[in-house]
């Protein structure tokens, strides 16, 4: 029988003369090997600032009812979704970085992969809702909060949710809907679609193609209409006549073009390169995943004059409101 031309049995005995894989084995950062003491101090350090940045943030947005607009609820939801983020990688990363065991369970490399895209695609479309948002604060600033209501703002931040859901199900059920048999060893940090596919036993030309136009048509939709949006914004900053009136307009969007920057940047860096080297890829899912997250609550407090009032009546009200109880 010429088994090429039956690749099913072919596949079907290949797998009878494997055991089905039950975990896996992070190998992690190519090329690292011997900096795990330096690394783990390094992340430690950035998913530690990630963690507090993130969390004072909301904290602060949450208490300062002047910060109850929806421009800060977006901001709200992005801490929420930077601490999912990097949570989804960062501990286990850090866990096996100090001499613990690298591997990950089965159960554990699908959650990681699930979150992991969930949360990217979320944040991705989270980014363009807030590109809207500036778009209808500077082109109809009259007619904002009536456009903006709670109503709209909260089926805005739903539909994030259900989008970044749908998107991580369908990318997560095709790759382990294959058959895993063989090796276990993941030559990367974390669970991430490109470092599993290959220990699949049977072919994954399917699920690279629907993963890579899925991904990468996202992501594109999201930055043209980000890029439309700030197109609108910087014509209608131009015909403002007072330079007052024009730095104040441009004030409210740059923390938020900061932000979209450090996201799409690195993404954007690999994606150019014809033959990008697994470390430069995970140098740049790091930046990704540790760096922008612990910027972005430094873009928006520093930046934001509002945000840095509300922070510092917290900072202020905290030593009193202890002190008054302590007595």
């Amino acid at each position: 029988i010429s088994f090429h031309r039956y690749p099913r049995i072919a596949s079907s005995l290949k797998m009878r003369n494997h055991t089905t894989v039950t975990e896996f084995i992070l190998l992690g950062i190519p090329g690292t090997e011997g900096l795990e003491m330096a690394l783990l101090f390094l992340f430690s350090c950035l998913y530690l600032c990630t963690l507090l940045g993130n969390v004072l943030i909301l904290t602060t947005i949450i208490s300062s009812p002047g910060l109850h607009v929806p421009m800060y609820f977006f901001l709200g939801n992005l801490s929420v979704f930077d601490l999912g983020f990097s949570t989804t990688t960062a501990p286990k990363m850090l866990f096996y970085l100090s001499g613990n065991s690298r591997a990950i369970s089965y159960a554990g490399c699908v959650a990681q992969l699930f979150f992991y895209h969930f949360l990217g695609c979320t944040e991705a479309f989270l980014y363009t809702v807030m590109a809207w948002d500036r778009f209808v604060a500077i082109c109809f600033p009259l007619r904002y909060t009536v456009i903006m209501n709670h109503r709209v703002c909260s089926v805005l931040a739903t539909g994030t949710w259900m989008g970044g859901c749908v998107h991580a199900i369908v990318l997560t059920s095709l790759t382990f809907q294959l058959p895993y048999c063989g090796s276990n060893r993941v030559s990367y940090y974390f669970c991430d679609i490109p470092a599993v596919l290959p220990l699949a036993c049977e072919d994954t030309s399917l699920v690279q193609r629907v993963g890579f136009i899925n991904v990468g048509l996202l992501s594109l939709l999201c930055f043209f209409l980000i890029l439309v949006s700030y197109t609108c914004i910087g014509i209608s900053i131009s015909k403002i006549h007072s330079a007052e009136g024009r730095h104040r307009a441009f004030s409210t969007c740059s923390a938020h073009l900061t932000a979209i920057l450090c996201a799409y940047g690195p993404v954007i860096i690999i994606y150019l390169q014809p033959r990008p080297s697994p470390l430069l890829g995970a140098i740049i899912q790091i930046l990704n995943n540790l760096v922008t997250p612990t910027l972005n609550p430094l873009i928006y407090s520093l930046r934001n004059k509002d945000v840095k009032a509300a922070l510092r009546k917290i900072l202020l009200v905290g030593p009193h409101l202890l002190q008054g109880y302590k007595s």
